[in-house]
Parts: structure tokens; C-alpha cells; sequence
């Protein structure tokens, strides 16, 4: 986690993360290279007509294969999670996982199942972003006076 932004090796399977601003980042998982070209896998509304500002989601996304190039110049290896769940067989499991859905219809939400989800979901087989956990962290206790109070 504490890895800089730069251009690391990468290996299928692992989980790429693009800083978007100081707070949140793009995430997908390195699928490989096509004739040369460096290609991730990610969740993504772009080219869709649904805009992600209703209440943090976008109807009609899809996960995209695209060169490596066109998610940012800055990257790093993100994946944050080996100590907690293994990482599951990129040739045997993630990549027929990816072809799979790739391309299929799906909604993206801010909360519940963004790029982040995505990613560690096809590396560990789990949905996790720590990026909302972080969000959680500060506004939980924002809200459980009021919540308590049953005022919420």
C-alpha cells in the first residue's frame, strides 16, 4: 500500500490502481499482453450513455479490455488483499472469468460494486474496496448519534 505511483512489473492477475484524484482510484487487473501492448481488465461506464451521477451509479457499464496505456501513465501493483484471501490461478480461473463477462451489461455503484469490487473480486473471488471502507470509517460515526437517537 504504501508502493509509489510508477510504472511496476506487472503479472496477470494482478491488480492494477490508477490515481484518478487525492482520493480515489481506478482499479482493474493486468490481463496480459496482446501483440506487444500491455492490457487490463476493468470495470468501466465509459462509451455508455448512462451518467454516474445518479446517486453513484451507472446502469448500463461494462468490464473493458483496453491498453494499459489508456487507463494513466501512473500506476501501481495494489494487491492489498494477499494477506487476507489468496489469490486465485490467473490462467485456470481470472482470465476465463474476465472472458466471461466481458462485455456484458452490468451496473456500476459507487458503494457496492465499483472498479475496486470488480478487481478483487476476480483475484480473490471477493468483493472488497477500501476506499469505501475508508468513507464507512468516517461517516459511521457521524451518523450513529443520530441513529441512536432514532432520529435517522
Amino acid at each position: 500500500m504504501g508502493q509509489k505511483y510508477s510504472q511496476p512489473k506487472l503479472y496477470p492477475g494482478d491488480i492494477v490502481e490508477f490515481p484518478r484524484n487525492k482520493y480515489v482510484s481506478h482499479f482493474g487487473v493486468y490481463y496480459g499482453e496482446r501483440d506487444g501492448v500491455p492490457y487490463v481488465a476493468h470495470l468501466t461506464s465509459r462509451d455508455s450513455d448512462t451518467k454516474l451521477e445518479l446517486f453513484g451509479r451507472a446502469l448500463k457499464s461494462q468490464v473493458r479490455l483496453d491498453p494499459l496505456d489508456l487507463l494513466g501513465k501512473k500506476y501501481k501493483v495494489s494487491n492489498m488483499l494477499d494477506d487476507s484471501f489468496s489469490p486465485r490461478d490467473f490462467h485456470t480461473i481470472v482470465k476465463s472469468s474476465i472472458d466471461d463477462i466481458m462485455g456484458r451489461e452490468m451496473t456500476f455503484d459507487i458503494l457496492f460494486h465499483n472498479s475496486e469490487h470488480q478487481a478483487t473480486l476476480f483475484r480473490y473471488g471477493v468483493k472488497k474496496s477500501q476506499q469505501i471502507d475508508k468513507i464507512y470509517e468516517h461517516i459511521l460515526p457521524a451518523w450513529q448519534k443520530p441513529f441512536n437517537d432514532k432520529k435517522l
